[in-house]
């Protein structure tokens, strides 16, 4: 059965323009219909700078309604209507005054699609933000419904002034001028590899949207996540790490050095290598590994590697290293995906520590990254003695990093007197 492509690039004309967004159209579309689509053939529909948000809602009711496979690659910008507060997608037309008319609202995306068959449809996106629409996504995230996957980034407003490049699609449709189109999670990441390597800096600040559909074997159970003040609150069920502030993809997505050679080749005392029955033949990538066994459900396994990843790294470049704290970020990750906020809270503060003893200040971007996590983590450990415990330490070190959110330290101290209370009663 053919499947249905959809592109679609917009943003405002003029000042109102954060992102490119129709640069990434050339790329895309020299990339064969049946790599985009993922089937043997597809029908490739293209909207370039829409004028008309009913022209983008016909355009995707028929995608929606059209028998077989949909993907629907999206890039442009957000922003908020004034009177509603709902997340719109910016068209050519679009102004801050406007939008409410003149905009796509991202919820009508989610009403066309719910009514699709589950796991036929998958949205990729490269999104910028406005400033309220940014952090709006801190507790109120874009969701697509339960039988969507949705893959992609939301990145901030660039500097005044500056149009940024959409660099995660670009990097997404240059990986598909291969011919070749990999398993959709892998895609994802090596998008994402390739975009960050180019620009770094966004590594530490761009939101990573990586959904699932629930009934896709393998996902992990769906774990509820508050909408905390400093916080972004994935869907429930998203692979992508909430934390305390907008924040970089989990770090072994992240393009880092890695070690020319696996664990147990390493020329130091090195741990063993990934557990024993693993296929023989060139070293897998560590990363895609652990990712297999979160996606797996496989948490305890994925903890191992890492554990062991990391004390290669300790012995070959030792503590402090850059090597170190990546895996180390890693783990807390690992832990807050498996539902263990205080040790995810634990080896955060550990991370944060462990950069400023490195002689990182306190207003570096993984300094405050970290300490904003082990914030977030912090208020989800349901023991009130070990969270009045770590809620100390997280208060001293707020003392050191208050970060970019006014009222992180006024918000642990209420918290710290709400868990007084309790263990008082």
């Amino acid at each position: 059965m053919p499947g249905t492509v959809l592109l679609i690039a917009a943003s405002p004309a003029g000042r109102g323009c954060l992102v490119d967004a129709a640069s990434v159209l050339p790329v895309l579309a020299a990339v064969a219909p049946s790599v985009l689509s993922g089937t043997d053939t597809a029908n490739v529909v293209e909207l370039a700078d829409p004028l008309q948000p009913q022209a983008v809602l016909t355009r995707l009711r028929a995608a929606a309604t059209a028998p077989g496979p949909l993907t629907v690659f999206l890039t442009g910008q957000l922003q908020l209507d004034r009177r509603q507060r709902l997340p719109h997608l910016a068209l050519a037309r679009t102004t801050p005054a406007t939008v409410r008319y003149t905009g796509f609202p991202w919820h009508w995306i989610r009403e066309e699609l719910r009514l699709r068959a589950p796991g036929g449809t998958t949205l990729l996106v490269d999104l910028h933000a406005d400033a309220e629409a940014w952090q709006q996504l801190a507790t109120r995230p874009l969701t697509v419904g339960p039988g969507v996957a949705l893959y992609g980034r939301v990145a901030p407003a660039p500097p005044r002034r500056a149009v940024a490049v959409p660099t995660y699609m670009k990097s997404l449709a240059t990986i598909l001028r291969s011919g070749h189109r990999p398993p959709l999670a892998h895609l994802h990441q090596q998008a994402l590899t390739r975009s960050y390597g180019e620009d770094p800096d966004s590594a530490h600040r761009d939101l990573v949207l990586l959904v699932e559909p629930r009934h896709r074997a393998g996902v992990p159970a769906p774990t509820p996540v508050p909408a905390a003040a400093h916080g972004y609150a994935a869907p429930a069920h998203a692979y992508a790490p909430p934390a305390a502030v907008p924040v970089p993809p989990p770090p072994y997505l992240a393009a880092v050095p890695m070690p020319a050679t696996p664990p147990e080749a390493a020329p130091v005392a090195a741990p063993a290598g990934p557990p024993s029955g693993s296929p023989s033949g060139p070293p897998s990538d560590p990363h895609a590994e652990i990712t297999a066994a979160v996606q797996g459900g496989r948490h305890a396994e994925a903890a191992v590697l890492a554990e062991r990843w990391e004390r290669t790294a300790l012995r070959t470049h030792g503590p402090g290293a850059d090597e170190v704290v990546h895996w180390m970020e890693v783990r807390a990750d690992l832990a807050m995906f498996a539902g263990d906020a205080e040790l995810s809270c634990r080896i955060w503060l550990a991370v944060a520590d462990a950069r400023l003893t490195a002689g990182q200040p306190p207003d570096a971007t993984g300094v405050e990254a970290a300490v904003d996590r082990a914030h977030h983590q912090w208020g989800r450990i349901g023991d009130s003695a070990r969270a009045r415990e770590l809620g100390l330490a997280l208060a001293g070190l707020r003392g050191r990093v208050p970060g970019r959110r006014q009222g992180a330290l006024d918000d642990i101290q209420r918290h710290l007197s709400r868990l007084r209370t309790q263990t008082q009663v």
